[in-house]
């Protein structure tokens, strides 16, 4: 991934944050001498000083059968995104020599992938995909709320996925090679069509900028 230095970001915090917060991943990975795309929702878990992408498939799904426990695979994680016209810029007003361009955030995971196919791990996998996406809930479902016959049975539709994580790398372009007043103008259009998080993301980052500047 192109990488300028001024849309970097190394802090693990915020990339496993932008993970939690967009949970659906693109999961990258040999399948029989192909690349093969498959969109699913992970968690992210601790474990003996590791850390993992956990996630699941349709027993269905014909990729699985050919991942290969220690394959290299990349998962894709994005965050806000969208158009910025140059008609937000005041600096428009004095030069017309200006372009539009796409702001978002994005988190690239590269790890090594095993298949785990046990009742019980498969159980725990969902168990945290539910707790984690319940949990903005009024009142949270949880699997005990189905009978215990009926999850068994959909619980063997699927199959479960670990990603040993090596290496985050993540890029958000939010318009911080601009000055803060097309900074703010964009922030403002933005929010007039309707990307507030996008807005927010990017009030963000002038916040993170103006902290970093050195005092006078």
């Amino acid at each position: 991934m192109y990488q300028p230095p001024a849309y970097e970001v190394t802090d693990e915090t915020v990339l496993f944050d932008l993970i939690r917060k967009y949970p659906l991943g693109t999961l990258v990975a040999n399948a029989g001498g192909e690349l093969e795309a498959n969109h699913l929702p992970f968690v992210v878990v601790q474990d003996g000083g590791k850390r993992y992408l956990l996630a699941h498939v349709a027993r269905a799904n014909p990729d699985w059968p050919q991942f290969h426990d220690g394959d290299k695979v990349l998962v894709l994680f994005r965050g806000e995104q969208g158009y910025v016209s140059p008609n937000w810029y005041p600096s428009k007003q004095q030069s017309e020599d200006q372009v539009p361009t796409w702001n978002y955030q994005v988190v690239h995971v590269r790890g090594r992938i095993s298949v785990v196919d046990t009742p019980r791990f498969v159980r725990g996998v969902v168990a945290r995909l539910i707790t984690q996406n319940e949990a903005t809930q009024p009142h949270p479902w949880k699997l005990t709320d189905s009978s215990p016959d009926f999850v068994a049975g959909e619980l063997q539709k699927i199959v479960g996925l670990k990603v040993e994580i090596e290496s985050l790398v993540g890029k958000f372009k939010l318009s911080q090679n601009r000055s803060d007043t097309d900074l703010r103008g964009a922030i403002h259009g933005l929010r007039g069509v309707g990307k507030d998080g996008l807005a927010g993301a990017m009030e963000k980052a002038i916040e993170k900028a103006t902290h970093a500047r050195p005092r006078a």
